[in-house]
Order: C-alpha cells, then sequence, then structure tokens
C-alpha cells in the first residue's frame, strides 16, 4: 500500500478554517505540525513522561493529508476516483477562495509518496527487552533467553497507550510500590496507560487495583497486557475520565478506600490531583508520585504538604524525582 501526502504550507491562525475546508472535498485526518505551545489541558492529556519544551511559535504550521494510491495510481476521494493532480486542483482552488476572506500565509502544496506505513504499529521497531533492577521487561514479539528464566518478567506492549517501563519516572514509582504493597493492598494508578505500574503491583501482590485514563486507547492496551501477564480481569478494573475535574469518576473511583494511590504524571497535573487523591486515599495511605523534573520538585513537595500529606521519601534517578507521602 502506499499513499500520496499532500503537505499545505499555512499560518497557525488558519489551521481550523483550512482543514475544515479541505474536509469538505474529501481530505479527513490532517496532520499538524506547528509551534504553539501546549494549553494546559493539552498537557494533561500528554501520555508521556516527559514534555519536553519545544521552540518559540513562528506562526507557521504544516498541514499534511494522506490518501491511499491504487495499484493503477489513482485516488479515491469520497467515492470518486480522480488521479492526483485533479486532487491537487482542487485543493489549490480551495485555497485560492479562502484567501478572500482570511489570511492563509504562502498556502503553497507539495505532493509526495510514501511506501506503506504501519502507523500503529512502527514504533515496535525502536522497544526491545531491557531490565528494571532484577525484572526483565519485554514485548510480545521478542523471545526470553535462557538465562532469564528465573526471573520475574512483564510482558508489555503499550500499543497506541503510554508506558513501556524504560523512562526513570516509571522506574522510580515500580521501586516504591515494591516498598510498600502488601497482599491487602488496594491500589489506584492516575493515568494508567498501558498499565504497567498496576500490572507489576499485582504481580508483587497486590490485591485488587483501579486504573484511570483520559485515552480510550489505554482500555485495550490494559486488557492485553493483563492477559498476557495473567492477571484476571476482576484484578484490574479501568476507568476512562478525569478524576480531577469530573465528579462521577470520582465517585465511581469510590472514597477513602485506597492503600497506595500512584501517578506517574506531570508536575503540572500532579499539583491539582493530589488535593482530589487524599479523598481517594485511606488514613495512613501512601501516595506515590512521579513524572517530575528536578526543577519542579520543591512544587510538587509544596503541593503534597498543602493537602495535608506527609511526605516520607524523596527519590532520584537522573534529573527526575519520585515523591512518596502518606495521608
Amino acid at each position: 500500500m502506499k499513499w500520496v501526502r499532500f503537505r499545505l504550507k499555512t499560518v497557525t491562525e488558519a489551521e481550523d478554517i483550512v482543514i475544515s475546508t479541505l474536509y469538505d472535498i474529501g481530505l479527513e485526518g490532517a496532520q499538524i505540525e506547528d509551534k504553539i505551545p501546549l494549553t494546559a489541558l493539552e498537557k494533561e492529556q500528554m501520555f508521556v513522561d516527559i514534555l519536553p519544551e519545544g521552540p518559540g511559535d513562528d506562526g507557521l504550521a504544516w498541514l499534511n493529508f494522506f490518501v491511499e494510491k491504487q495499484e493503477d495510481g489513482l485516488l479515491t476521494v469520497q467515492g470518486e476516483t480522480v488521479d492526483v493532480q485533479t486532487l491537487l486542483s482542487r485543493i489549490e482552488s480551495e485555497l485560492e477562495d479562502l484567501r478572500m476572506f482570511c489570511d492563509i500565509g504562502e498556502g503553497s502544496v507539495t505532493v509526495d509518496e510514501t511506501e506503506d506505513i504501519d502507523w500503529i504499529n512502527n514504533w515496535k521497531q525502536y522497544f526491545h527487552q531491557f531490565y528494571i533492577d532484577d525484572i526483565l521487561v519485554i514485548p510480545s514479539w521478542e523471545d526470553i533467553r535462557p538465562e532469564d528464566s528465573e526471573r520475574m518478567v512483564l510482558h508489555i506492549d503499550p500499543g497506541t497507550a503510554f508506558g513501556t517501563g524504560m523512562h526513570e519516572t516509571t522506574q522510580l514509582c515500580i521501586r516504591q510500590l515494591r516498598k510498600y504493597i502488601t497482599p491487602e493492598t488496594e491500589l489506584l494508578d492516575v493515568g494508567t496507560g498501558s498499565g504497567i505500574l498496576a500490572i507489576l503491583s499485582l504481580m508483587f501482590g497486590a490485591k485488587h487495583a483501579v486504573g484511570t485514563d483520559l485515552d480510550p486507547c489505554a482500555v485495550e492496551a490494559v486488557a492485553e497486557n493483563c492477559a498476557v501477564n495473567g492477571i484476571a480481569p476482576e484484578q484490574f478494573e479501568m476507568m476512562i475520565g478525569n478524576i480531577i475535574t469530573d465528579k462521577a469518576v470520582q465517585d465511581r473511583v469510590g472514597y477513602a478506600c485506597y492503600d497506595i494511590v500512584v501517578a506517574n504524571i506531570l508536575a503540572d497535573v500532579l499539583v491539582p490531583l493530589t488535593p482530589v487523591i487524599t479523598g481517594q486515599l485511606k488514613p495512613g495511605g501512601i501516595y506515590i508520585t512521579s513524572g517530575i523534573i528536578d526543577d519542579k520538585e520543591q512544587t510538587v513537595v509544596d503541593a503534597v504538604k498543602a493537602a495535608g500529606l506527609t511526605v516520607l521519601e524523596i527519590t532520584y534517578q537522573g534529573e527526575w524525582v519520585s515523591v512518596t507521602a502518606q495521608n
């Protein structure tokens, strides 16, 4: 399978109207490249360990539209078969019409062709088995070596949900979880992603886990990773929603019923999350946080203390910090 890419140079202020206009002629799923800083909500919805600082907004944007190319070289758009030049002419005509009403910047369009790409699974070439202390973390497409046969093995495929365990923040959480988990532990994993922290907690001996996430992709990722690690469905309950702002999610998660709450999220999200989480923790419950770059340590510590929690331990790996506190 091959794809024809129409790459359009415009300005950031015109992104939405250009996308909407081209959607009407059958171009869907725009890939946007710009330097606009993320909003607080967008940061909250980023399922990564670290949100890197990017360059400043220069007002420019590139919009990429991909259309599948048939064996005869033609394209199908809205049920109509057209050639590349015809579709390009339609795009350029729509852009010219837009210029009458708004500034779309340069508005140039280039066309190129890409080979078949597995958009969902292409990342697999970068993820290979590795160790977290005495734990072997291995994806489904690799085999366990004989010398690792006696290790604890975590099978993990993040899919489109974040979480492989390779990042320092995840490893900091794992080590803290191991210290505090008992056979009676009820665990809440906020921002569960692939489910790695909750699944390992259950493998360490926790009784039950609940995971929350904003990304619906986490549901499938968690189910698959539970299955390959022998975690029964009733051991790990998954919920989608924003526990910080959604009272219905908070009610469903439950109050004063968790021995441990773990959150490997950015510091800017941990600050509003922390006062909410105190309601989910049992008296004396443990709150484990990470995703904290070193210069944000005091920010999170202050938030933890302001919520009435007692800081028990602060641990470090590289430039990353984990803060563990008690309710």
